[in-house]
C-alpha cells in the first residue's frame, strides 16, 4: 500500500503539543510535516518558531494542503466544533480529547460513515498502552469474555502513597499536584471524570457498546480514607481505580469504575503511580496484561505518533464489534459485593443489601462487606455522601443466577425443603 504524505495543522500546545513537536523533529523517516499551530494564547512563550503559531482556527480548517488535523486541547466543546469540521473538509483527525470523543460519540460515528474519513484516538485512553488498536484488530467480540484497567495516572499515584508511605488522601493529593500528575483542580481525575469518559471509548471498541460516560456506574477516590487502607492492608489487598466490564451468561454486559480491592498478586496490584495497567480476558488467549505510562507529555505523545503513522496507510477504526458482531447491551441487573465504611448506621440503606456478611465497628467508622444489587448504586447518592466510602471485593460481579445458587443453598443448610 501506498504510503499518504502528510501535512499537519496542530490545535493546542501544551503538555501534549509541545511533547508532539518534539517527538515529531526526532523522527523525520515519518515524513510528516508540522504545517501550523493554533492556540489560544500567543503571548506565552514556546519552544519553537513564532511563524508556526496561529491564533485562527480557520487557517488550519480551511487549508486545502493539510490533510492532518491533531487535536490536543483541554476544552471539549472547541474541540468538538474542531474535529467535526475538519472530518467534513475532507481531513483525517487525530485526537486526545477524552471528554470531547465520550460525550459526542454517536455524531462522531455517524460523521466517520458520511464522510469516509479516519479519526483516530489511542492516545484518548491509557496513553502510551496500544489498548484501543489491540481491542479493534485483535480481540473477536465473541471470545472477549472481561477487561479490567487501571485508566488514570493521577488517582493510581495517589493511592500508592496512600499505600507505601501511609499518607493522608489529602497529602497525596498534594504530592500528586506538585508532581505535575494531578490538576490545580483535580476533580475530574480523583472522582473519576476522567477514568469513566476513557472507559466509554474502550467498552465501544471491547464490546460495541455506545453509552454516554453519565450512564456508566462509577466514582472516583475522593472517599477513601485512611482506615480504609488500613483495613486492605491486613486484608492483603490493594486499593486501586479499578474500570471493569464482564460479559454475563445473558449476553449482555456489566461494566463500572470504582475502586477496588485488589489481591496483592493481581497484575493490576503491582500497577504504581502514574502507571496504566489493562487485563484482557479472552476465550483462547487467557489474560494478557498491557502496562505503561498513563500520563505525562512523550507517552501521551508517543500514542499520538502512532495514529499519525497508520494515517501514512489510510488507516480506520472499523468498529467491527458495533457494525460487524451483534452490539452488546449494557446491563444494570447484577450484584456487586461490596466494602462499605461509614460514620452512622443511618446513613445506610441496610435493607437493601441481600445478605451482609462481616460488619466492624470502630470508634470513628464502621464498615461491612455485604452484597448489593446495581440498581441500588446507579443514580443515588447515599454510597457518595456523608463521607461514605465503597469499594468493591476482588471478583465483584454476582449474577442473578449466581444469587439464586446462594440463596437454595443457604435454605437447604437451614434445613428448609424448596
Amino acid at each position: 500500500m501506498q504510503q499518504q504524505s502528510l501535512r499537519i495543522g496542530l490545535f493546542g500546545f501544551g503538555v501534549v503539543g509541545e511533547g508532539l513537536y518534539k517527538v515529531l523533529q526526532q523522527t523525520p523517516s515519518l515524513k510528516a510535516e508540522l504545517v501550523k499551530v493554533c492556540i489560544k494564547h500567543p503571548e506565552k512563550k514556546r519552544n519553537a518558531p513564532a511563524e508556526l503559531f496561529c491564533t485562527d482556527k480557520s487557517i488550519l480548517l480551511n487549508d486545502n494542503n493539510i490533510n492532518v488535523i491533531v487535536e490536543v486541547t483541554d476544552d471539549a466543546d472547541a474541540a468538538f466544533d474542531i474535529v467535526s469540521t475538519a472530518l467534513q473538509q475532507g481531513k483525517a483527525v487525530v485526537s486526545a480529547n477524552k471528554k470531547m470523543l465520550a460525550e459526542h460519540l454517536p455524531e462522531l460515528l455517524q460523521l466517520q460513515l458520511e464522510t469516509g474519513n479516519s479519526l483516530l484516538y489511542e492516545s484518548a485512553a491509557c496513553a502510551s498502552i496500544p489498548v484501543i488498536r489491540n481491542l479493534e484488530e485483535y480481540y473477536d467480540n465473541d471470545l472477549l469474555h472481561a477487561i479490567k484497567a487501571i485508566v488514570n495516572g493521577s488517582t493510581n499515584f495517589i493511592l500508592t502513597k496512600m499505600f507505601e508511605e501511609n499518607l493522608s488522601f489529602a497529602e497525596a493529593l498534594l504530592l500528586a499536584q506538585q508532581s505535575g500528575f494531578a490538576e490545580s483542580n483535580p476533580k475530574l481525575d480523583v472522582e473519576g471524570y476522567d477514568a469513566v469518559n476513557k472507559w466509554s471509548l474502550l467498552l465501544n471498541h471491547a464490546y460495541g457498546i455506545i453509552e454516554h460516560p453519565n450512564n456508566i456506574l462509577f466514582t472516583g477516590i475522593q472517599n477513601i480514607q485512611t482506615t480504609d487502607a488500613q483495613v486492605a492492608q491486613e486484608k492483603k489487598f490493594e486499593i486501586k481505580l479499578v474500570a471493569q466490564a464482564k460479559k454475563l451468561k445473558d449476553g449482555n454486559v456489566a461494566a463500572f469504575v470504582l475502586p477496588q480491592f485488589t489481591k496483592v498478586d493481581e497484575p493490576l496490584s503491582f500497577v504504581k503511580n502514574e502507571y496504566n495497567g489493562v487485563v484482557i480476558e479472552s476465550g483462547f488467549a487467557d489474560k494478557q496484561f498491557f502496562y505503561g505510562k498513563g500520563a505525562g507529555s512523550f507517552p501521551t505523545a508517543s500514542a499520538v505518533l502512532s495514529d499519525i503513522a497508520a494515517l501514512r496507510y489510510q488507516y480506520k477504526y472499523e468498529y467491527k464489534k458495533l457494525y460487524h458482531h451483534q452490539p452488546h447491551t449494557l446491563s444494570h441487573d447484577f450484584y456487586l459485593k461490596v466494602y462499605l465504611s461509614f460514620t452512622d448506621w443511618n446513613h445506610i440503606p441496610k435493607e437493601k443489601f441481600e445478605w451482609i456478611e462481616e460488619w466492624h465497628a470502630g470508634e470513628e467508622r464502621k464498615y461491612l462487606v455485604g452484597v448489593i444489587h446495581a440498581q441500588h448504586l446507579y443514580g443515588q447518592q447515599w454510597w457518595k455522601t456523608n463521607q461514605t466510602s465503597l469499594i468493591v471485593m476482588p471478583e465483584p460481579i454476582i449474577e442473578n443466577v449466581e444469587i439464586k445458587k446462594i440463596k437454595k443453598r443457604s435454605l437447604e443448610l437451614a434445613g428448609i425443603k424448596i
